[in-house]
C-alpha cells in the first residue's frame, strides 16, 4: 500500500476516534515486519522521523513570533500608562495586537531560524506625545528592521482617536503601514505613560 494512503488511512481513522483507536497495521511498512520494532525506534529515538524536523522548525519560528507578540503587549501597555490601559486594551488586544502578530510574523518569515536570535526589541516607549512603542532591531547590524508606532489623531469636529501604524527598513521607514484605529472621545487624552 501507497505510503501516502497509509498515513491518511491512520489519520481518518485516528480523527474518527477521538485518539482512542490507532490501526497498527497501518503503521508498518509491510505485512512482514515487526509490528512494535518501528514504533519503538520512534519512541526511542524521535529524531527518525521527518515530522519531527518540520516541526522544530516551525516550533522555533512560533516561539519567536509568540515572543515577539508577548513583548508587543507588555510595551504598549507600558506606553499607554496606568490612564489610557484600562480604557483601550481589549479593543487593542481585540484588533491591534493580531495585526502586529502579522507584521512580526512577515519580518520572522525574511530571516532564517538560526538568524532570528539576532532580532532584539531595541527600544522602550517613548512618553509625552511621541509615537514610539518599540522597534525591532538586528542586533548584528544595530539597524532597525520594524518600527512600531502610535499617533494621536484628532479630526475637526470629531473625537480624538489612537492611529497604530508601523514602518519598515525596506522603504526606509517612509510609509505608514496601517494596524488600526481605537477611538478615544472628544476630551484630550492624557499624555503616554502617565
Amino acid at each position: 500500500m501507497p505510503k501516502w494512503l497509509r498515513k491518511s488511512l491512520l489519520l481518518v481513522v485516528t480523527v474518527a476516534t477521538f485518539g482512542l483507536v490507532t490501526p497498527q497495521g497501518l503503521l508498518t511498512d509491510s505485512p512482514n515486519e515487526d509490528k512494535h520494532s518501528k514504533r519503538d525506534a520512534y519512541e526511542t529515538n524521535p529524531s527518525n522521523s521527518e515530522e519531527y524536523f518540520e516541526t522544530e522548525d516551525v516550533s522555533e519560528r512560533d516561539k519567536f513570533i509568540n515572543e515577539m507578540v508577548r513583548v508587543a503587549e507588555e510595551q504598549s501597555f507600558v506606553k499607554f500608562g496606568t490612564r489610557i490601559k484600562p480604557v483601550i486594551q481589549d479593543e487593542f488586544r481585540e484588533f491591534i495586537l493580531p495585526s502586529m502578530e502579522k507584521a512580526i510574523a512577515e519580518v520572522a518569515l525574511q530571516y532564517p531560524d538560526e538568524e532570528l536570535s539576532q532580532l532584539i526589541v531595541s527600544e522602550v516607549p517613548s512618553g509625552g506625545v511621541s509615537e514610539r512603542i518599540f522597534h525591532i532591531m538586528d542586533n548584528q547590524t544595530n539597524q532597525d528592521v520594524i518600527r512600531f508606532h502610535v499617533r494621536r489623531d484628532h479630526p475637526p469636529q470629531e473625537e480624538y482617536m489612537f492611529n497604530f501604524h508601523y514602518h519598515t527598513s525596506h522603504d526606509q521607514f517612509q510609509a505608514h503601514h496601517h494596524l488600526g484605529i481605537i477611538n478615544w472621545d472628544k476630551n484630550t487624552p492624557p499624555k503616554w505613560m502617565t
